[in-house]
Formats: C-alpha cells, structure tokens, sequence
C-alpha cells in the first residue's frame, strides 16, 4: 500500500507567498440582532491579502500530503470526534481511511463501489464507515477489517448520506429519485421515505437527531422531521432559493451554535457560489432563517465548503471553501465587504473538498487530481 508523503518538519510559511500573504481583519462589523441579515458579493480572488497575520486563521504550512489516488476525491472527512482519523472518497469508486498521526499513514482501502463515492460518513464510535456512490448501492464497511458487511442496492445514484446522532442503527441516504430513505443499519431494509422537489444532493443532521437538513439539484433547503425511536419523516419546512438560475446544493452543515446567530445554524453551498448563513429555530420544527449569504465565482464541479468553529469563537463568522483555481479560501461573514480573509496555494487542480479534525489545528483539502493535502494551523497563544 502506498504510503503517504509526509513534508519534512512541516513546511514554513515562508516558502509558501501564500501562508505567509494573510490579510489581518479590521474590526468586525457591530454584532448582529437576531433578525439582521446582509449579503454581499465576492469572487474567489478579489481581496488582496494584508501583511499583517491574525493567529486565528494563519497556517504554518502542510503536514502531509496522500498523493496515491489517481481519480477526483470528491468527499473528504476526519473520524467523529477524531483528530488524526482521516478518508476520503474518489471518483473511481475507492475509500481509502488514513492516519494523520506522525508517521502519516494509509490504513485501509475499501473497494466495492463501482463508480463515483458521492459521500461517505463515520459511526459514533468510527468503527463503520457508510458511504453513498453513483453505483446506486449504500455501502457500511467494518474499517478495521476494510470489508463490505452490508450492501443496500437502490434504483437511482445514491448522492448522499448520514449516521442518525444518536441511533447509529439508522442510516439516512438521499438520492436522484428525489427521495431521502431511513435503512435499518443491522437489516440493510428501509424505514421511512420522504419525497422532496429535485435530487437529494446533501444532508446534515441536527445533533439532536430531531431534524434531517438536505439540499436538492435545484439549490431548495429543506427540514425534515425524523422520529428518533422508529425513524419516521416528515417534511416540515422548505427554503427557496433567491437565485434566478436553480443550482445544487453540494454541502448543507449544521452546527449547534454561533455567536453570530446566538443559536444553532446551518451553512449551505450551491454550485453558482452562493453561501447561505442560516439560524435554526429548534422550537419551530427546524425553521430556518437566512442571516447573512455571500456570492462566490460559480462552479464547475461539485465545491464543498464547511464552518470554521472554534475559529468564529474567537471572532467574526469563518467560512472555507475550495475554488476551480486550485486554492483553499477563509471569508469571514461579518464583513459586508472584503470578506476573503486568507487563502491557501499548494493544490495543482481546482479543489473539491474541504474538512476539520476534532480540535481543528488540522485541514485537509482534496482536489480534481486525487490529491489531499493536510494543513496545519498555527498555534494561538
């Protein structure tokens, strides 16, 4: 098994213009009320980075890098609560699980798929890893033995997919057939369906497992009620989009809570560049409110974009998001104007996927190519 390549002692941002090339925020712009919404427009390389670093989102260069994948990655992510448990999902059908952990390492490769890994998610315990493909099948895979144990054949691409957050005996699966499906994880047979206007193209749940969040093929955001005993659906609210030309949804993120929106939010991407900031309302059956949206240079493929957590406990409202230029781009949501506050060069393809380790000090980024690259963020005092 191809081993990964490690850089040597970690790359010092003085090689890469970019690392070092960091913008330092102005002031963040007054807190905004709860029901205070702005939007702003952007393209990926319009804000011109300052000298002058701000800890809070300097990297100090890359930590490693899994160059063995020869086809698009398309779906990358770290371990539940981990912070070295890395895999990642390409277009040739492969899975492959990583160690970040100094020696860097491939642990398993999980073949089966026969086309695209659409998505992919870890169990509580990262012990399985269930994964959606274009192959029309759900897959769940026991990763310390890298095998299949169970195969859910479907009659549409299967495009996305969950563990339930607290009942990991239910799997929620979005597809082409504009369905979101509940399988029993130990039968592999289906509990509940619900039907929404276009593909099921990306999902989320809360953390309360109350609520299934997805996106569809025409850039609609939808919550869906989910009994957590029986795993039943209900549809309980659905968001437009404002755009005139309909566009994917290619990531729906949910986070139990912002200082911007003093609640729990929900981050959504298109493939027209449209970020959209929402404040989830628990109380109202998951109803969702837009609160900031920023509009990026459109994409060709299938961008995702993720929170910046800890990152926006500090200050401000961080975004990152991969581009078609090849780069990895930090905005911050506060600011109306010159929102990219940083961005990192090292990819030689436009870059697919973006995802934080537990204690987010590591990124990792995949790219057109089959490339990953981790990053490794500077230490704060």
């Amino acid at each position: 098994m191809p081993s990964a390549s490690p850089v040597s002692q970690l790359l010092e941002s003085d090689s890469w213009n970019s690392l070092k090339d960091l913008r330092s925020p102005s002031q963040a712009s007054q807190a905004l009320s709860r029901t205070t919404s702005f939007s702003s427009n952007a393209s990926d390389t319009d804000d011109r980075p300052r000298r002058r670093s701000e800890p809070a989102y300097s990297f100090v260069g890359m930590h490693c890098i899994f160059d063995q994948c020869k086809a698009m990655v398309t779906v990358i992510k770290f371990g539940h609560m981990s912070s070295d448990l890395l895999a990642y999902g390409a277009t040739d059908g492969s899975l492959t699980v990583c160690s970040v952990s100094m020696p860097p390492s491939v642990i398993k490769q999980l073949i089966g798929h026969s086309k695209d890994v659409t998505d992919f998610d870890f169990s509580t315990n990262n012990q399985y890893i269930a994964s959606s493909s274009m192959d029309k099948t759900v897959r769940v895979w026991d990763i310390s033995r890298g095998l299949c144990i169970r195969v859910i054949y479907g009659v549409s691409s299967q495009l996305c997919i969950r563990f339930h957050p607290v009942n990991n005996n239910f799997l929620s699966a979005g597809n082409a057939k504009k369905e979101i499906n509940v399988f029993n994880f130990s039968t592999g047979r289906t509990i509940s369906t619900t039907v929404v206007d276009g593909e099921v193209t990306a999902m989320d749940h809360d953390h309360t497992g109350q609520f299934i969040f997805c996106g569809d093929s025409q850039g609609c955001i939808y919550t869906v009620s989910m009994n957590s005993h029986t795993g039943a659906l209900s549809r309980t609210h659905r968001n437009r989009s404002s755009s005139k030309h309909r566009s994917a949804v290619t990531t729906v993120e949910y986070r139990t809570f912002s200082l911007l929106a003093r609640g729990p939010v929900l981050l959504a991407f298109t493939r027209d560049g449209s970020l959209s900031f929402f404040s989830v309302s628990l109380e109202m059956k998951g109803y969702l409110t837009l609160r900031c949206s920023l509009k990026l240079t459109p994409r060709l493929h299938s961008i995702r974009a993720s929170f910046c957590p800890l990152l926006s406990l500090e200050k401000g409202e961080y975004i990152v998001a991969g581009s078609e230029d090849a780069n990895v781009y930090f905005y911050d949501l506060t600011r109306p104007r010159n929102t990219c506050v940083n961005k990192l060069q090292g990819h030689g393809y436009p870059v697919i996927g973006i995802a934080w380790n537990h204690g987010e000090n590591l990124l990792a980024s995949s790219d057109f190519g089959g490339t990953v690259i981790v990053w490794k963020r500077a230490k704060t005092a």
